[in-house]
């Protein structure tokens, strides 16, 4: 079988919902829903997953946001999740490829993700994909 990359649709929230939840430890909150369905409308980003026989093997999660410095919109890979079973199989890959192929139609200038230090150990793999290393990030829990 082969591995497509699609667009979520509503019915893929509980598999989605629950592969965010093996990535963060956390129960899936009522907000996270809320947010799903945010995503399906494609106002603010995107939701891509990675179908075989409809089986979802992966999900990305995309936001778009606005910043003058680039004169309009630029993309942040907020989630990549590859199910533990489908490992090797270029999952991962395939959804980035399709990520940053979907906010380059959108017209997005620049394309990002965070590193953190659990994920560090990924930056050759996200290098394999154009990506550079730039510098660090500060946050506020707000």
């Amino acid at each position: 079988m082969s591995v497509e990359i699609r667009s979520a649709r509503r019915e893929d929230e509980a598999r989605c919902l629950e592969m965010v939840s093996a990535l963060t430890g956390e129960s899936a909150s009522p907000g996270w829903s809320v947010t799903f369905q945010a995503l399906l409308s494609r106002a603010r980003g995107e939701i891509l997953v990675a179908d075989e026989a409809g089986l979802i093997l992966g999900v990305a999660t995309v936001s778009c946001n606005l910043a003058i410095r680039y004169a309009g919109e630029y993309a942040q890979l907020e989630e990549l999740i590859v199910d533990p079973a489908a490992r090797g199989k270029n999952v991962g890959g395939l959804l980035v490829e399709a990520a940053v192929e979907k906010a380059r139609q959108r017209g997005c200038v620049e394309f990002g993700l965070y590193l953190m230090p659990e994920t560090e150990k990924n930056r050759g793999f996200y290098e394999k994909y154009g990506f550079e290393f730039i510098g660090s990030e500060m946050r506020q829990r707000l």
